[in-house]
């Protein structure tokens, strides 16, 4: 079906009129009046009165835990112990005595998630000796749901780590064999305490099953930097290229100027990409990043979950915190936040799409791009994302798949 976005400003540009067909956008064109319902093919046709809203490539979160979720479900008291050891053991004691299931509350959440505007998602599951499987299988089960509503990966996750309890990297191979997109690795040296041997098992699985690898990267400064450097060196060796990302990286912003630098122009190389929460703190160096052609992405992660109360399904906001953690006022940096959320998130998801060039790019809605895409309200693209009005409406592969922050 061809569907006629009227009167919508791409990216709070001028009026325009844009045509989708087959799952990408097909025209672009000044706003006109309105035409008659059927295309010149005799195709069915949908027309959609954008009435001056903002046209926006769709949100892609690229950092999301959906296996832990509690979006839906009634507010508890945290319960969370210091450091990763102390908040996984936490969330191993209570995630079973949720009120409902781990596939409803991943298809809650998520089905919340596209509600708001986003269409990408690359999601961790928890697999450990603990668990098993069944937060993968949930997270597999929250996919199928709205598998027609948005573009799902699942990142088979060892968040306990892989050395610590005896069994671990077998339950995490197992999950690569049942599907999983991606293999998942977290902090080598301060959880495992061998970076060698915790690296060795995560590279030679994606080696093995021929899938990209996501690493959480908490440690901090000069041991950031140290498992930054053996990732970079493993990446290089396999030629896995455009194929590798490190989350969090939260203590790389701490380094001394030069180092920043020069690890940066590592992970241009190599392409390796960045995922970030956009948590308080030092914040990424986003300008550093996109002036060196790194990809970077947003995501929520856990969401109101059993390590942190905070999230709430919404792109948009978390688009807000990341200008506001990074700590931007002008319009174009602001903007670049959002281009990061939706564009830079769907780089790293495919590293052949398009990708930020600069913190002035803003692609995704030229002839020929996928329709992913949102329509938000506001009179520019700065005051959508201080205002985050529920006006939206979500379309995927150039269908309404929501609108008024309910799905379709």
């Amino acid at each position: 079906m061809t569907v006629t976005l009227r009167n919508v400003r791409p990216w709070g540009g001028k009026p325009a009129n844009v045509t989708l067909d087959g799952g990408v956008i097909t025209a672009l064109e000044p706003a006109r009046p309105q035409a008659t319902g059927t295309t010149g093919t005799g195709s069915p046709a949908e027309e959609i009165d954008g009435a001056g809203r903002i046209l926006l490539p769709s949100f892609s979160d690229v950092h999301v835990h959906l296996d832990s979720t509690r979006i839906g479900l009634p507010m508890r008291p945290h319960t969370g112990a210091p450091g990763v050891w102390g908040m996984m053991l936490n969330d191993r004691k209570n995630w079973r005595s949720a009120e409902s299931s781990v596939a409803d509350r991943a298809t809650t959440c998520l089905g919340a998630m596209i509600a708001r505007g986003t269409t990408r998602v690359r999601t961790f599951a928890q697999v450990d000796v603990d668990a098993g499987l069944e937060r993968f299988e949930g997270v597999l089960a929250a996919r199928d749901a709205h598998r027609n509503r948005a573009d799902v990966k699942v990142i088979a996750f060892p968040q306990a780590g892989l050395l610590r309890e005896a069994g671990s990297a077998e339950v995490l191979e197992e999950a690569l064999k049942l599907g999983a997109d991606v293999v998942g690795g977290i902090d080598p040296c301060s959880l495992d305490r061998d970076p060698v041997r915790h690296l060795d098992i995560v590279f030679g699985l994606a080696e093995k099953y021929g899938v990209p690898v996501d690493i959480h990267l908490h440690e901090p400064d000069q041991l950031g930097l140290f498992s930054a450097q053996l990732i970079v060196e493993r990446t290089k060796a396999l030629g896995m290229q455009g194929l590798v990302t490190i989350s969090h990286g939260y203590g790389l912003a701490d380094l001394p100027a030069g180092q920043l630098q020069e690890l940066i122009d590592q992970f241009a190389a190599l392409d390796i990409s960045m995922a970030t929460i956009a948590p308080a703190g030092q914040p990424l160096p986003l300008q550093q990043l996109a002036a060196a052609g790194v990809r970077v992405g947003l995501g929520q992660d856990g969401q109101r979950d059993y390590w942190s109360p905070y999230g709430n399904a919404d792109m948009l906001d978390r688009t807000w915190q990341l200008a506001f953690t990074s700590r931007f006022r002008a319009d174009e940096l602001i903007e670049h936040c959002a281009a990061v959320a939706s564009i830079g998130g769907a780089s790293v998801l495919d590293p052949q799409s398009r990708r930020l060039s600069s913190v002035a790019d803003r692609p995704g809605l030229s002839v020929g791009d996928p329709a992913e895409l949102v329509l938000v309200e506001g009179d520019t693209v700065t005051g959508a994302v201080m205002d985050r009005l529920p006006g939206r409406t979500v379309i995927h592969r150039g269908r309404v798949v929501a609108d008024g922050l309910e799905l379709v």
